[in-house]
C-alpha cells in the first residue's frame, strides 16, 4: 500500500541568479506573477491554483516539485515517513501546510495541503468546426488569440535518474502513482523510461504526471504546463520565437504516449519548459503497458526527438 494517493502535481521549484530575467521568460511563456520578494518569484496560470512555478534567487539549480495531498490526514501520514520534515506552515502565497521529503536522487519533494486558491481567470475559446460536427461555430468567424500562450496549470515533471527502478518505486510508494507506460530500449528487461499518473480511482486523469528517464546524472529534464487549447501551443510558439533569444528545444508535434500536442523551450539557464494541449485521459483501470523506445518516444507528427532534448538534464 502506498503512503498516500497524491491528488495532483502542484508546482515546480527552480533557483535562478536573476529574478528579473526569470520573470520576463515566464511571463512571455504565459504565466502571471502572484508575488515577488527580494529572493523569490511566484507565478500562476489561469486555473485557480495559487502558484505553479516558484523561483528562488541563487545560482542555477533544480530544487524539486510539489504535490497536492487530499487531506490533512494525508500530511500526517507523510510526516511519519522516514526522513520527512514534519508538518510545516507555509510562509508563501495562499498559506497552507507542507511536508518535505527527499527523493533517492537528493531532490526536494513537497506534499502540500490547504493552500488557498485564486479565482480562475476567464479564458475565451471558440468552438472548432471539424469532422462530422461542422456547425459548432456556424456563422461565427474564427479569430485566434494572439501573443503569449495562456498557461492553465502544471501538468507533469520529467526527471533523469541513474537508478530509474529505485526512483520510480520511491515515488509510487510515497505518492501512490500508477505506472502508465514502461519504455524499454533493446531488451524488454531494460526499462529506460517510466510514465506514471496519479491514482483517483474511477476518475479520469492525465496520461502521466511524472516521467522518469534513465540518465547518467540526476536532475530535471523539463516541467510541463497545459495551455488553453491547441491554437495556444502554436501562437505561443510564434510569440517566443519572435524574441530571437530563447532556445527552442523541440516541437511542434504530437506525442505517441500521452498524445499531447507539444512545444518545448528552455529558460535563460537551460531548464526546459513545455507547452501542451489535448492529453489522453485514463483512470485506475488502465493497465501498465510495455512499449519499445522506438515506438513510444516518437511523434505521431512532427520532428524526431533531438538528442539535445534527451541529454538535457539540469541538476
Amino acid at each position: 500500500m502506498p503512503l498516500i494517493n497524491a491528488r495532483d502535481i502542484a508546482f515546480g521549484r527552480l533557483q535562478s541568479p536573476d529574478l528579473d530575467v526569470a520573470e520576463e521568460f515566464l511571463t512571455e511563456f504565459g504565466m502571471i506573477r502572484v508575488e515577488r520578494t527580494n529572493d523569490r518569484l511566484y507565478m500562476r496560470g489561469t486555473d485557480p491554483t495559487q502558484y505553479l512555478h516558484v523561483t528562488h534567487k541563487g545560482e542555477p539549480k533544480y530544487i524539486g516539485f510539489g504535490w497536492f495531498a487530499n487531506s490533512e490526514e494525508d500530511l500526517k501520514r507523510v510526516a511519519a515517513a522516514p526522513g520527512a520534515s514534519g508538518i510545516e506552515h507555509l510562509d508563501e502565497p495562499g498559506g497552507g501546510q507542507r511536508v518535505r521529503l527527499t527523493d533517492p536522487s537528493g531532490y526536494q519533494v513537497e506534499v502540500v495541503y490547504g493552500i488557498a486558491p485564486h479565482k480562475p481567470i476567464p479564458v475565451t475559446r471558440q468552438e472548432m468546426n471539424q469532422g462530422d460536427d461542422r456547425e459548432r461555430r456556424a456563422g461565427e468567424l474564427m479569430r485566434i488569440h494572439q501573443g503569449r500562450s495562456r498557461v492553465k496549470r502544471m501538468g507533469h515533471a520529467v526527471v533523469g535518474a541513474p537508478d530509474l527502478k529505485q526512483t520510480v518505486a520511491w515515488y509510487r510508494e510515497h505518492l501512490g502513482l500508477l505506472g502508465t507506460d514502461e519504455v524499454y530500449d533493446g531488451s524488454k528487461d531494460h526499462v529506460m523510461g517510466s510514465f506514471n499518473r496519479v491514482n483517483r480511482g474511477p476518475e479520469y486523469v492525465d496520461h502521466h504526471t511524472f516521467f522518469c528517464l534513465e540518465s547518467e546524472i540526476a536532475g530535471l529534464n523539463h516541467f510541463s504546463f497545459e495551455v488553453a487549447d491547441i491554437d495556444d501551443v502554436f501562437t505561443g510558439h510564434e510569440h517566443l520565437k519572435s524574441f530571437d533569444k530563447y532556445e527552442h528545444m523541440w516541437g511542434l508535434g504530437r506525442h505517441v504516449l500521452g498524445s499531447q500536442i507539444y512545444d518545448y523551450w528552455a529558460d535563460p539557464w537551460g531548464r526546459v519548459h513545455e507547452h501542451w494541449s489535448d492529453s489522453d485521459r485514463i483512470n485506475a483501470e488502465y493497465e501498465t503497458q510495455l512499449i519499445s523506445a522506438s515506438e513510444g518516444l516518437r511523434s505521431q507528427w512532427g520532428e524526431p526527438v533531438p538528442q539535445k532534448f534527451i541529454d538535457r538534464i539540469c541538476p
